[in-house]
């Protein structure tokens, strides 16, 4: 019997969709959720069921930014063929997100036992919920929002790329909280940030969601519950990444901020008082 029903991948698939880009952590608000409807959330199947629903976040990133990708994707193959074509910005790119998901890449095999164990306890997303909130707050303070995407190098890339791993190993920190606040301190500006975020997730999203297939097939999460909360979150993330693009266009990221907080201290809430189990 599969772990998570149909109708629980229904609503996984939403939180996923809607958390996915957001910087308020997916994976946070996947656990909490898993947690209020029962579901274990160390269970092998259970991480791997939420590493796969995320390419269906991803998907919905490879179709909004499509023309984006196919120029990047063909720069990038005309460059490996026509050395003058190596000097185009989209192909170096290219290479840049290469090279900036590769820590992710090394830090998510080594440190696999302690993500899928100690540290996937739900007092870890609520620690890295209010923590993460006071990064992203100095990190929005600090910035100068004075660079804009093509001012952006391979020490942009790599940084934001490597922040990444905050997220990995402390759940509740959030993926895109953590690459858009290096990005602020590197005085990207907000718009530039956020898409810096979106192009760096769409390899290490997808690599994670692949690699956790098997655990999440064979350990107890039927094929179903897989197809539909995939589906369901990309539907759910292609709306929420129109909606992103346009708030950091005109606001600051302080509503997130305070959402954080108070996700974090209600979950701290939820655990003292046993209400939900870490």
């Amino acid at each position: 019997m599969s772990v998570i029903s149909v109708g629980q991948a229904v609503v996984l698939g939403v939180v996923e969709g809607v958390t996915e880009f957001l910087p308020v952590s997916s994976t946070g608000h996947l656990k909490i959720t898993e947690g209020l409807m029962g579901i274990p959330v160390d269970d092998t199947s259970v991480v791997g069921f939420t590493a796969v629903i995320q390419v269906g976040a991803i998907a919905a990133v490879l179709v909004y930014f499509f023309k984006d990708i196919v120029r990047i994707v063909s720069a990038w193959g005309r460059g490996l063929v026509h050395r003058e074509e190596r000097y185009h910005r989209d192909y170096k790119f290219a290479w840049w997100v290469v090279y900036a998901t590769l820590p992710v890449v090394v830090v998510g095999l080594v440190a696999k036992p302690f993500i899928e164990g100690p540290l996937a306890s739900l007092w870890v997303v609520a620690g890295s919920l209010v923590v993460g909130s006071g990064a992203m707050w100095a990190a929005d303070q600090m910035g100068r929002h004075k660079r804009g995407e093509d001012d952006a190098g391979l020490k942009d890339a790599m940084l934001v790329g490597c922040s990444q791993i905050l997220a990995l190993l402390f759940p509740g920190f959030s993926r895109s909280g953590a690459t858009m606040s290096t990005a602020l301190v590197l005085d990207l500006d907000r718009v530039a940030a956020t898409r810096l975020s979106f192009f760096l997730g769409i390899p290490a999203l997808t690599g994670a969601g692949l690699y956790e297939l098997k655990d999440a097939m064979g350990a107890g999460v039927g094929g179903a519950p897989l197809v539909v909360g995939t589906a369901v979150s990309f539907v759910v993330a292609y709306a929420s990444i129109a909606w992103l693009l346009k708030f950091v266009a005109r606001h600051s990221f302080n509503a997130f901020v305070t959402y954080r907080i108070a996700v974090g201290v209600l979950l701290f809430g939820l655990l003292t008082s046993g209400v939900l189990s870490a």
